[in-house]
């Protein structure tokens, strides 16, 4: 029987505000995560880092939802690691002061929270992540035990009150579509609103495209791979786990997947796996036909595309330049790259990887997006100064003695008797000048006269 969790929430709001602003355009929703991770557990406690100052349209919603909202006070310098150095500290005294929670869950996508997550990790918690695949570090996504992103929670097509997938899945694309231009006809804009709907067109997000099936099949062979080496069963449930444990960024819905059910189908119908068994006790192994064809390549067979492109528009990209600017110019180099072979839903997530590759560095602006700047690899940090030559070369001054201590031992050993007083020293009296010294008068000596007797 698993282990039931309970699960401590810590988010990060100014980073995780910022990064869904930048790269999805839309406002932080608390809701739908704390609806995916009540999925995974009871959700015990919840915390809220951010200068609420300046966040004041954001409170109502997390006090709807009884989140802990703490002040971060910024310094004079403007710090940005306050929230990071509170939140860390406060998921620490959880840790060690409640045993009963063993899950922890940080909303953020800052790489700063690395060491927390390996801390915890070591006190025998589990660690969720939820993030944006396009903002939060491939470090921290892969450190995890399990990286939920947060484009899977927004574009579920469940309910968040329920638990079962939807069926029609297929004609949800064209309702999208189609709701969008009845509004537009049924609901005319005036002249004066024209920038305010420029803007919101702009800001609107776009339908993630999914992922190839083919790319998933390395990290299944592998899954049912140890399952048959332990002599388990390769049950549905067990499956997911041994795959979050070999690779925590899996998520089923990269794939096109409503849940991991619906995966599983997905490759039974491209005649990928085998399913036996009923519904709630399916048995999964691999097919003993043909092959399925070959995945697509791997991530960092990207970068030295990337890298060719940066190098060709290295003035630009120094200056500071857009996704799509960037994103255009690959197209124009490469006119048959898609990023999807390589794992990625969106270029952005690319240049997320190769960010932490030190290739790029990028920057996210709530009205611009995400702006790219080329990283350490192109400017790498200033080696140290050389030591000035010395005109001389002076000897190497000998080590003093070590002064003895009565009563403490030396490096011998040896423990040294107290030392006695030294002795005064007399002076030594001058010699008495004769008369044959030269230079000098002779002195004359006369007999002593004898008393009288």
């Amino acid at each position: 029987m698993e282990q039931k969790l309970k699960i401590a929430v810590f988010i990060d709001f100014d980073n995780i505000e910022i990064g869904v602003k930048s790269t999805l355009h839309r406002e932080f929703d608390v809701a739908a995560v704390l609806d995916a991770l009540k999925e995974r557990g009871e959700i015990v406690t919840k915390f809220a880092y951010a200068n609420w100052g300046r966040q004041e349209s954001a409170t109502r919603a997390l006090s709807e939802h009884a989140v802990q909202m703490v002040q971060r006070d910024p310094s004079p310098r403007g710090d940005k690691n306050g929230a990071d150095i509170n939140l860390a500290l406060d998921a620490l005294e959880m840790a060690f002061t409640h045993d009963h929670i063993n899950a922890f869950a940080i909303v953020s996508g800052d790489s700063d929270f690395i060491a927390l997550v390996n801390k915890l990790k070591q006190y025998d918690k589990r660690i969720f992540v939820v993030g944006g695949r396009a903002f939060t570090s491939t470090i921290l996504q892969k450190n995890c035990h399990e990286f939920v992103a947060y484009e899977s929670i927004i574009d579920d097509p469940r309910p968040r009150s329920a638990g079962h997938p939807v069926q029609p899945q297929q004609q949800q694309p064209a309702q999208s579509q189609s709701q969008p231009q009845a509004q537009s006809q049924s609901q005319p804009q005036p002249h004066g609103d024209r920038p305010q709907q420029q803007q919101q067109q702009q800001r609107q997000p776009h339908k993630r495209v999914a992922l190839d099936l083919t790319q998933s099949m390395p990290l299944v062979e592998r899954a049912l791979g140890v399952l048959e080496r332990r002599e388990v069963r390769p049950q549905l449930g067990l499956l997911k786990s041994t795959m979050l444990q070999l690779d925590s960024t899996f998520n089923e819905k990269a794939y096109g997947a409503s849940s991991f059910t619906d995966f599983v189908e997905k490759l039974q119908k491209a005649d990928f796996v085998e399913v036996t068994g009923g519904e709630g006790r399916y048995m999964i192994r691999m097919k003993g036909g043909a092959a399925p064809e070959k995945p697509g390549a791997k991530p960092e067979q990207a970068i030295p595309l990337l890298r060719d492109v940066l190098e060709m528009h290295r003035i630009e990209i120094d200056n500071g330049s857009p996704v799509d600017e960037l994103a255009e110019w690959v197209r124009q180099e490469h006119p048959n790259f898609d990023s999807r072979e390589y794992g990625f839903q969106e270029f952005s997530e690319l240049l997320n990887y190769a960010q932490d590759k030190g290739l790029v560095r990028i920057q996210a602006d709530e009205e611009k997006g995400l702006i790219v700047y080329l990283g350490t690899e192109f400017h790498p940090p200033a080696a140290p100064p050389e030591p000035e030559p010395q005109a001389h070369i002076e000897e190497e001054e000998e080590d003093e003695p070590q002064p003895l201590v009565p009563g403490q031992p030396t490096a011998t050993g040896e423990i040294p008797l107290p030392a006695l007083p030294p002795k005064p020293q007399r002076r030594p009296r001058a010699p008495r000048k004769t008369s044959s010294e030269p230079g000098q008068k002779k002195r004359i000596t006369r007999p002593r006269k004898k008393p009288p007797v």
